[in-house]
């Protein structure tokens, strides 16, 4: 069902040319990250003015967050353009070279999800971030011969969600490393504000508020919300999102005040319910609610351990005395971890 997408990572065509849209250009116009924001500007304003491509740059953090917006930005305010790739589409070591070898000077390229990469395209991208160059095998057997090409200077910017994934050889290499924090509610309402505007959304400050506090501490859940929301009040009211509106609709599309989902609500009932609040092992848990272990760990567990509604312990996932508060549910009185 629709509803029960609406929290979900995967973008469709329509969500990513929605998205686009609502991507800020610059860094002035990007809400949040402040610190992180300070730090580009400095480095890329020094890179400028030595007519220097900007050092290899690494973005990580939590879906949503911003880290390819931000990777477009850097294009944008180095004043060049910006290549776009993930790991999984690298499958040999001549796709990686392919594509080293069309870049122009001072260009950006961009890998999502870098920490996917081969490990083998990781060897064929060493000297290409360190000294701008990469080794080509010609030919096969007795008679192969390597011939190494000079690259074009660029900058590299690798985005994950799972740092630890990445190896240290090529992490070293990153001369930047910022990691994304999820956004206050404070931020999350200017995102909606920018983003009302955008959309031609008629919102007032309660119903930024209520869209905001249920975002879960992204923007791109903020404004899928908004987008939500606004068909709500087309259809349901005049159009004009209030405080009521905005909270009538997310209830109706299953996101409550805490901004937990349908599948975050039954993660903790799983917990609760199915095994009586004792420790659950990650598979096993993604098991019993019939979803892809990484998914489970990158997408939901987060938040809900932001909330403080689970812990991981060292014999799985338990439930807290907020997620029974929160579900409205008793805990066992005699309640023992084994």
């Amino acid at each position: 069902m629709e509803e029960e997408r609406i929290l979900s990572t995967e973008l469709t065509p329509e969500d990513l040319e929605y998205d686009k849209s609502l991507r800020p250009k610059r860094l002035d116009d990007f809400v949040g990250q402040e610190r992180i924001k300070e730090h580009l500007s400095i480095f890329i304003s020094a890179a400028k003015k030595r007519g220097e491509p900007l050092d290899h740059v690494l973005l990580t953090g939590p879906p949503g967050l911003g880290k390819t917006t931000l990777a477009s930005i850097i294009a944008n305010e180095l004043g060049t353009n910006i290549r776009s790739t993930s790991g999984p589409a690298i499958e040999r070591a001549g796709d990686l070279a392919a594509i080293l070898t069309n870049l122009q000077p001072g260009e950006v390229l961009f890998i999502d999800e870098i920490h996917r990469l081969n490990r083998t395209i990781e060897e064929v991208l060493y000297p290409a971030m360190e000294d701008f160059k990469i080794d080509i095998v010609v030919g096969k057997g007795p008679s192969a011969r390597t011939i190494r090409l000079d690259l074009p200077h660029f900058t590299l910017a690798g985005a994950t969600t799972r740092t630890g994934l990445i190896t240290s050889p090529l992490r070293d290499r990153f001369g930047v490393a910022s990691r994304l924090e999820y956004y206050s509610e404070y931020e999350l309402e200017e995102i909606v504000e920018r983003s009302a505007k955008i959309l031609e959304v008629k919102i007032d400050a309660m119903g930024r508020r209520e869209i905001a506090r249920r975002s879960r501490g992204t923007p791109r859940i903020a404004n899928r919300l908004l987008k939500r929301v606004r068909d709500y009040a087309q259809v349901k009211s005049d159009g004009k999102v209030d405080k009521e509106i905005a909270a009538t609709a997310l209830s109706f599309f299953e996101v409550d005040e805490k901004g937990l989902d349908k599948l975050d609500r039954n993660i903790l009932k799983v917990l609760i319910e199915k095994f009586n609040g004792q420790p659950v092992g990650l598979n096993t848990l993604a098991t019993a609610i019939s979803e892809e272990p990484q998914t489970l760990e990158d997408v939901y567990e987060p938040y809900l351990l932001q909330l403080g509604f689970l812990k991981r312990t060292s014999r799985g996932r338990v439930p807290t005395d907020h997620a029974y508060n929160h579900l409205g549910l008793d805990r066992p009185q005699e309640h023992t971890l084994f």
